[in-house]
């Protein structure tokens, strides 16, 4: 099985690390698609190193622009590399225009798709995030859904409950450590005194 994990922003990189050091310890057949919707290079990169993340295969460098721009940029990017690459499944993470773009793009390639962090609602749509979260999630084959609440909300919504999944936040995991890391090794590494 070929996963494609897509990502574009600094939140989706930290949150997907662990994901992604899952499959790596699993030895899975996977790549990293990246939009670049945050594009600040140093901001960047250094996300992949400091986490001790491969870096992506794909980089479509969309940058900034209206939600219409990056989106549209974004789903022609994705289309084209998902029909090369042809995975099985494609997992997105969290309400960002590269999640939307990402599983646009897959659901209409029929590409089974996996939404990390289902069914979260703010219930305000004048948030562009809101519209992205329930796009995404109405789309998707596969709702990791982090609590019990996200889940009656994808069950409120008419999504079958076969198709949801409790999993936790992968924001309230080891991220912020590199893989060697322990919280020791940390305070060392930034020089912290204890009780100082």
């Amino acid at each position: 099985m070929k996963i494609c994990i897509i990502l574009g922003t600094r939140p989706e990189i930290i949150k997907m690390s662990p994901i992604i050091r899952e499959f790596q310890r699993r030895h899975l057949d996977f790549f990293i698609l990246h939009t670049n919707q945050h594009y600040s290079r140093n901001l960047d990169k250094i996300f992949f190193e400091e986490l001790n993340l491969p870096l992506p295969k794909y980089n479509l460098n969309v940058g900034s622009g209206t939600h219409g721009e990056e989106t549209g940029k974004m789903l022609i990017g994705i289309e084209r590399v998902l029909i090369e690459e042809n995975p099985d499944i494609v997992l997105t993470q969290g309400d960002t225009n590269t999640g939307l773009a990402g599983a646009l793009a897959s659901a209409k390639l029929h590409i089974k798709t996996g939404h990390i962090e289902a069914g979260l609602r703010s219930y305000f749509r004048e948030m562009p995030e809101e519209i992205n979260r329930i796009l995404i999630d109405h789309c998707s084959d596969f709702l990791f859904a982090p609590t019990k609440k996200a889940k009656e909300i994808l069950i409120n919504e008419g999504i079958p409950k076969d198709k949801i999944f409790i999993t936790g936040n992968t924001a309230v995991s080891y991220t912020h450590l590199r893989a060697h890391e322990t919280p020791e090794h940390l305070v060392c590494r930034l020089l912290l005194e204890k009780k100082k």
